[in-house]
Parts: structure tokens; C-alpha cells; sequence
């Protein structure tokens, strides 16, 4: 069976074979060199070695923020600080930015930043950006922009509604600051709110004729699925190339262009922003991709792509000593064993999840599972332009899932941009693998309890790209999760 791409968890070692295959770009069917995405964001700098002063300066400063000043923002405060503080410089160029926080650790009470930068204009981008919030304590808008200016400082208390961003640095001037946070007795916090999952439904009933409608025939043909099931099997990933026929790709990206589709914006902003299409605003070309992807038939063919247990026609795992690498016929005939065996569960569960919770929706620690025991999906359209992105999140849910990616309108677009997906361990900053937006491609990604993903911030160089394609902001996906 395929082994999820692996967190720090479940018993995988970072070191041996799975850990090395996860890193760089996704496996490429057929077969082609990964391209790896970039890593960019500002510099942090240790203060003592950006200061341009003496040491002696520079510990002079921070004993003046730490006494003097501290007694007088301690009164203008009212609040208790502690006589130590956290202190550090942060360099930030074009295009780096800092994406919405709330800056909550423990003992932080109120968060400094003393700017040192040139003549500075909001046009420079790098705003200190405050949001208000609604009633769950989430960010809302941006209420207030505040531009750098030299020897400058700014400060605000931290709290459960202290959500703050730096704006996308826009020129190529240097937005240098020194910045940190005094600490006293911790406030309260409430509950962290849990946003309402895509709603998850079992596949509808659409045999393999929609497939042979589609999908480029290389991928219906028995033995490329075989192969594609060995690789992702070894790798717990794949990238399909050319994956609809040419056709259909053509009527599908110029549906994607239909000036009736309604795009909502999606937040909150401190875990996204992007647009979602409403599906009743659809073309009907868009809708019949989108049944394509809940069909019968496709969960049945991304069980002979990943050998997971997506349809019960999938020949199951106390089969695979007889005949690894084999899969089930996609006109609804099992090649591996007679269909009133293939229904039949192995005593211990499923390989694929050895550590099966109780069938409640949500389980602890953010964990939501598939209680149902039935095979299901959710999935969405997604529009990405200019400062849309994902992340990282305290009540991001972890669970064994596959992930599939279907790329559109992606012509011309470079990593440097931004837009692709990175997949990261849990509490980790190293990336195990990078899915890079590519025309016409299916990304599968099979990932465990302990595997985080986000989208990597659409920055101001992928405006450049108008200069090619006037009419072209971003790029779309159709970005789907299927749960045994």
C-alpha cells in the first residue's frame, strides 16, 4: 500500500528512504526532471550584528528600553512589564512580507517596532496593516495602515484581537526595524474558533464513460496505471502531465474565463486568502469537470493510481502478496479478485491509517476523520492572483488524506511567483516537497497525520507576467481531498 508523505510521526524515519524521496518537486508521470520552489521571506538579522554602532551602543539601547522606557510605557499602559524583553532586526526587500499574526506567546504583552528606514512612501508597500475582527475573534479588515517612517516608533498591546500584518514590500528600497516585545503576567484567551470544514460527500454515480470523455487515454490504459501505482507507492506522490484530453483542457480553461462566474473572497486572514467559485454561477463545463472529480469512476481510478481503498472494487490490501502493482479494471471489473470477496476489511484495519480514532468528526488536537467508513471527498475552484495565500494554522486539521491538485491557466508561470504548494512536518520549517501550478496537470499527494500544507504567497513579480499575457492576473485549481 502507499505510505503517506511522512511528518515527524507515525514511526517514519526523516533519514531513510521515504523521508529522502518527499524532497524536491513531485514525482513526474511520464518521467522529467522535478523543479524545486523557491524559500524567501525577510531576513532576520541579530541586532548586534546589523547595529552599525558599537557594542556598547547597542547594549546601551536595549538597557534604555528596558528601564527607562519601560517605566513610562508600563504607565501609559497600565500594564505590568517584566524587565526583560525580546529584541531583534529584521531586513525586509522586495516582495518579502509578513502575513496576518496575532503575535500571541506566551508572557508577550506589548509588541514594539522602531523603524530605521529611508524616505518611505506608502506607494514602498511595507505597511504596518491593524484588523479589526468579528465576533469570533478572527481578523476582518484591514482598518489601519501605518508607513514607516525613520526613527519612528510604534507599539500595541498583544492580544486575542492584535492581528497585524506587513504588507508586501513593493519597491526596492530596505525596510529595516528593530522590533520585539515586553512581557508581563499572561492574559486569558478564549477558545480558538474552528472554521466549518468543505463539506465532504461520498462519490455520485457516473461509470467509466466520463473517464474515456476526459482523461488522456495514456492513463486509462491497465499497465500505465500499474506503473503509476509502483511509483506513487515509492514516493507517496505523482504529477500526471497532460492529464485531460487537449480538448477538453481548451474548453475548460476558456469556461474558466466566463465573465458569470461569481468568486467569493475566502479568510480568514490569518489561515487564507483566495477566491472559491459559487457552483451554481458554473458554465456547464465546469460542472461536469467538477462531477468528473466526485464521479464513481475516478474514485476507482485514483485507487489503481495510489493503491489506497478510494471504491470497493480497489482490490484490497490482504491481496497485495498475491499481486502488487495490479488494479482494478475501470469499466467496473476487478482484476484482482472476485467482487464478493473485495468488500471484505483485514482484521486490523486498513495499513494506510494504522492508528484508526473512534468515528467521531472530530477527533482531539485538530484531528477530524472520516467516521463514515465510506470513501468520500471535498473539494473546491480556486482563483489565485496577487496576494493570495495559505497558512500554517493551530486548528489546521491533520488526518491521512489524498490531496489532488488539477492546474489551469498556469502559461508562463515561474516559482519566483509564488502560488505553489509546500508541504512541511508538523512544527518543522523544512519543506518535504513543493507542487509547482503547471497547465493540464494532476498532482496527487497522499499525506499523514503529521503533514501540514500551504500555498506560498502570489507576489508582486507575477504581475510581470501581464507584460506576456495582458489578460492573465493568476491561475486557477480545482483542489480536492478524497478519504478512504
Amino acid at each position: 500500500g502507499s505510505g503517506a508523505l511522512p511528518g515527524q510521526g507515525e514511526g517514519k524515519s526523516r533519514g531513510g528512504s521515504a523521508g529522502k524521496a518527499m524532497r524536491g518537486g513531485p514525482a513526474v508521470w511520464p518521467p522529467s526532471a522535478p523543479v524545486l520552489g523557491p524559500k524567501t521571506g525577510p531576513g532576520a538579522l541579530n541586532l548586534l550584528c546589523v547595529c552599525h554602532g558599537t557594542l556598547a551602543f547597542c547594549l546601551s539601547f536595549r538597557h534604555a528600553l528596558c528601564e527607562e522606557f519601560r517605566v513610562w510605557l508600563s504607565a501609559v499602559t497600565q500594564i505590568v512589564l517584566e524587565p526583560t524583553i525580546d529584541i531583534s532586526c529584521a531586513k525586509y526587500e522586495y516582495t518579502d512580507v509578513l502575513l496576518c499574526h496575532d503575535d500571541e506567546l506566551e508572557g508577550r504583552r506589548i509588541a514594539f517596532i522602531l523603524y530605521l528606514v529611508p524616505p518611505w512612501e506608502k506607494s514602498d508597500g511595507g505597511t504596518l496593516d491593524l484588523f479589526s475582527t468579528d465576533e469570533h475573534f478572527q481578523p476582518q479588515q484591514i482598518t489601519k495602515s501605518l508607513v514607516p517612517s525613520w526613527n519612528t516608533l510604534v507599539f500595541f498591546e498583544v492580544s486575542p484581537i492584535s492581528f497585524h500584518q506587513v504588507s508586501e514590500v513593493l519597491s526596492h528600497k530596505c525596510r529595516l526595524s528593530v522590533s520585539g516585545w515586553f512581557h508581563g503576567p499572561p492574559v486569558a484567551r478564549p477558545a480558538r474558533h474552528i472554521d466549518a470544514p468543505l463539506a465532504r460527500s461520498p462519490h455520485i454515480p457516473y461509470d467509466h464513460e466520463i473517464l474515456y470523455e476526459w482523461i488522456n487515454p495514456v492513463y486509462l490504459d491497465m499497465d500505465s496505471q500499474a506503473q503509476i501505482q509502483e511509483e506513487f507507492e515509492e514516493r507517496s506522490e505523482i504529477l500526471l502531465k497532460d492529464f485531460l484530453k487537449k480538448e477538453k483542457y481548451q474548453l475548460l480553461c476558456e469556461a474558466l474565463e466566463n465573465k458569470e462566474i461569481q468568486w467569493s473572497s475566502r479568510g480568514p486572514a490569518n489561515k487564507r486568502l483566495y477566491e472559491t467559485a459559487e457552483e451554481d454561477s458554473l458554465p456547464d463545463t465546469l460542472k461536469k469537470f467538477l462531477q468528473l472529480l466526485r464521479s464513481e469512476a475516478l474514485f476507482l481510478l485514483l485507487s489503481n493510481f495510489t493503491g489506497l481503498k478510494l471504491h470497493f472494487l480497489a482490490p484490497s490490501d490482504e491481496n497485495e502478496d498475491a499481486g502488487e502493482g495490479q488494479a482494478a479494471d475501470t469499466t467496473g471489473h476487478s482484476s484482482a479478485k472476485p467482487e464478493q470477496e473485495e468488500t471484505e476489511q483485514p482484521a486490523n484495519g486498513n495499513p494506510h491509517q494504522p492508528h484508526q480514532p473512534e468515528n467521531t468528526p472530530e477527533a482531539k488536537d485538530g484531528e477530524v476523520q472520516n467516521g463514515s467508513g465510506t470513501p468520500v471527498c471535498a473539494g473546491e475552484l480556486r482563483r489565485w492572483t496577487h496576494g493570495h495565500y495559505t497558512l500554517v494554522h493551530d486548528s489546521q486539521a491533520t488526518e491521512f488524506a489524498l490531496d489532488l491538485l488539477f492546474f489551469c491557466g498556469c502559461e508562463d508561470w515561474d516559482p519566483e511567483y509564488g502560488g505553489f504548494t509546500s508541504y512541511i512536518a508538523k512544527g518543522e520549517d523544512e519543506e518535504l516537497l513543493t507542487v509547482n501550478p503547471e497547465d493540464n496537470c494532476l498532482a496527487l499527494v497522499y499525506r499523514d497525520k503529521e503533514t501540514m500544507k500551504f500555498v506560498k504567497y502570489i507576489n508582486h513579480r507575477s504581475l510581470a507576467r501581464l507584460n506576456k499575457h495582458p489578460n492573465k492576473t493568476g491561475f486557477w485549481d480545482f483542489s480536492f481531498v478524497y478519504y478512504e
